[in-house]
């Protein structure tokens, strides 16, 4: 399956929860799941009885929307965290919010993952002193990441980091808004990761 292009609101709808895919409309009252609106298609009222198998795969696609990840991306992601010692959900939940274009995303480089991803591929974000280019990396405590010392570059990024920090920088992250960059201080344990999602039901679905 090639990559998504249509309305990313739409996805919020099917999932019944926001995603976070369109920056600052998502706090807005203009917001499809502010505005209760219904899922989409001409059955989107229609409430049925939802399988095991189907609660677990909605569990899948609301996590992988809202990274932004095509199926084999998630899938191989998974893979890797099956591979690592400790609990299989909470290593993949980690894994994700260490890549690097959401990193970019909770440091208020970017309005949206999505935007995070193009800034990164762009060519505006170092990693340790190094320009890095490749959304999909996993960095790791300790990890510096900050924007390229060019005036248009760091102009772009100061309103939505003015917007990131009064809605909260997480903990396990230190911005220095004044130099447009950012330390990962830790991996994030489970209760520091937003609770978006039933985990444990993406492990059974892929242990089937």
């Amino acid at each position: 399956m090639g990559r998504y292009t249509g309305p990313s609101c739409k996805l919020c709808r099917r999932e019944g929860m926001k995603l976070f895919l369109k920056g600052d409309r998502c706090y807005m009252a203009k917001c499809a799941i502010e505005q209760g609106r219904q899922a989409p298609g001409m059955h989107g009222q229609r409430r049925s009885k939802t399988s095991d198998y189907g609660t677990q795969l909605r569990e899948k696609q609301r996590l992988r929307r809202m990274y932004g990840l095509q199926e084999a991306q998630f899938r191989l992601f998974f893979e890797r965290a099956s591979q690592k010692k400790g609990r299989t959900g909470e290593t993949l939940l980690q894994m994700l919010e260490f890549r690097l274009d959401n990193i970019c995303y909770r440091l208020g480089f970017a309005s949206s993952r999505k935007a995070a991803r193009q800034f990164v591929n762009h060519g505006h974000v170092l990693v340790n002193g190094r320009k890095s280019t490749i959304a999909s990396r996993v960095l790791k405590a300790g990890d510096v990441v900050e924007v390229v010392d060019r005036p248009d570059s760091r102009e772009l990024v100061k309103p939505f980091m003015d917007t990131a920090e009064s809605r909260g920088i997480p903990a396990w992250l230190r911005l220095d808004k004044g130099n447009a960059k950012g330390e990962l201080l830790h991996v994030p344990s489970r209760e520091e990761i937003q609770p978006i999602v039933n985990e444990q039901l993406i492990v059974e679905l892929y242990s089937k």
